[in-house]
């Protein structure tokens, strides 16, 4: 059980309101859960945080599969089930192979094919674990996708693992007959 519930829609202030309805418009099902439940008690920063979320998981520089691939990898990390839960949903639309999802999901080697995705893999899991991005991995990247794409991952690696952090502390679960990941 989440240690916020939702803001009613009936208590809702007219701006909770105005940007409950903007991110259900914008999300698969027209609810407002996870991260955004708990956001929606401080408006101020939903509001911004729901644009730059949206701004990241659009059509930017790096592809959506070398995205997904870093959200597994730090909800994995941080065994942020919510963050887990829909994530995997993604990297499923967006083809990534079952076998990598689930060697990420049980912490073993993944079964890449690709270096660019073994990359991204190994650069979520050093910033995590090292809290920094070594010079190894970041002139590869570099060499890889560009400059450009690599600030933009960077971003995406950091802004990730603040909302696995923000799931945990706020006890999101995912939904009744979800499989959770194992502690």
């Amino acid at each position: 059980m989440a240690r916020i519930e939702p803001v009613p829609l009936n208590q809702m202030t007219p701006e909770q309101r105005r940007l409950h309805d903007e991110i259900a418009a914008r999300r698969t099902g027209g609810k407002v859960s996870g991260p955004f439940a708990v956001l929606l008690h401080a408006p101020e920063i939903c509001g911004p945080l729901s644009r730059f979320i949206d701004q990241l998981m659009s059509d930017t520089r790096v592809p959506h599969e070398l995205k997904e691939i870093a959200i597994l990898s730090i909800a994995r990390k941080y065994t942020a089930q919510y963050e887990w839960f829909t994530h995997e949903r993604r990297a499923r639309r967006f083809g990534l192979d079952h076998g990598i999802i689930e060697a990420i999901r049980h912490r073993e080697p993944p079964p890449f094919r690709d270096a660019d995705q073994e990359l991204v893999y190994d650069m979520a899991n050093e910033i995590v674990d090292h809290r920094r991005l070594g010079d190894d991995h970041y002139a590869r990247a570099v060499a890889a996708l560009g400059a450009p794409a690599v600030v933009e991952l960077v971003v995406l690696i950091g802004f990730y693992i603040s909302v696995a952090v923000l799931l945990n502390s706020y006890q999101v679960g995912i939904p009744d007959g979800a499989v959770p990941l194992a502690e």
